[in-house]
């Protein structure tokens, strides 16, 4: 996790360093439904490798974008899901929906 004082002064840098990557934007479309299990995302992020799944919900876990919630079960069970600070990409991802789309009708 980068300090404020490390992140680039451009605002639209800052959030491609945070979330600029492929999967973590599918992460985030994902968690905006519902909290999901980790292999529910493994499977539903086709092509994605565990490595890469775990190192992106780490670092989003780190830069608090979600929040990982074990539960006291044998075998513990573990979900993921937006903070609040998460919640607040819902308008990006709508606007990516939005343009995305716009695009495929041209």
């Amino acid at each position: 996790m980068l300090t404020k004082e490390e992140l680039p002064e451009c605002p639209v840098a800052t959030t491609v360093s945070l979330i600029g990557s492929k999967w973590k934007l599918l992460i985030i479309r994902n968690l905006l439904e519902r909290p999901w299990r980790f292999n529910e995302l493994k499977k539903n992020l086709e092509g994605i490798s565990q490595k890469v799944l775990t190192d992106s919900l780490r670092s989003m876990e780190n830069d608090g974008l979600i929040i990982r919630t074990v539960y006291p079960e044998v075998p513990p069970r573990v979900e993921y899901s937006l903070s609040e600070l998460g919640l607040t990409l819902k308008p990006i991802l709508d606007s990516m929906v939005e343009w995305g789309n716009a695009y495929k009708k041209m």
